[in-house]
């Protein structure tokens, strides 16, 4: 995987910067990648272009444990608004429904997940979703991978500096995984919600 990575940045045609213009290629897309929890929200929104995938916002919107659901909840959706503001993506990848044992955690879970979805809704995004099992195969090839396996592999991918917090990490590697499941008619296409 490095020789790939090494091999791609070393290519003689291959921009060192992107443009200060801010041009991109013709067949970029914005994707916005959201991990929904109440407490620790990822987001994460690439562009991609060509056989390019450039981070342009990551982050975790954090609520702390004495806030109460209601203001976590809108925390969540003024973040994202704001993101949906400053960066135009065109699509939204989050992660799909997974089983919980707790009926408390699962309940919470879905507030979370509620609120991030109503919001990128309400800016005409098409959601899809996908299974995190999925991520980790298409991110790291091991569906039960570790989430620091998944932000080691989306720091190396991303060619970022610092490694990604795990929230963060999760939402980029949403989005590289729809990004690259469109680009070669993936076994494991994202569901439309």
């Amino acid at each position: 995987m490095q020789e790939r990575l090494r091999a791609k940045t070393s290519r003689p045609d291959a921009p060192e910067e992107l443009p200060e213009t801010g041009d991109k290629p013709a067949d970029a897309r914005l994707i916005l990648g959201v991990d929904p929890s109440l407490r620790g929200t990822g987001y994460g929104v690439i562009r991609t272009g060509g056989d390019d995938l450039i981070a342009l916002a990551q982050g975790t919107i954090a609520c702390p444990k004495n806030w109460t659901r209601s203001r976590c909840l809108a925390q969540i959706s003024s973040t994202l608004r704001a993101l949906l503001r400053d960066y135009q993506p065109e699509i939204c990848v989050v992660e799909g429904l997974f089983f919980a044992q707790n009926l408390k955690t699962a309940l919470i879970m879905g507030e979370a997940r509620g609120a991030a979805m109503a919001t990128v809704a309400e800016a005409g995004l098409d959601i899809y979703e996908i299974s995190p099992r999925k991520v980790k195969q298409a991110i790291v090839g091991y569906g039960a991978a570790q989430k620091l396996a998944v932000a080691k592999m989306i720091q190396r991918m991303l060619n970022l500096t610092e490694q990604p917090e795990p929230d963060a990490a999760d939402a980029l590697a949403l989005a590289i995984a729809f990004a690259h499941g469109q680009r070669r008619f993936s076994l494991y296409p994202p569901k439309k919600i």
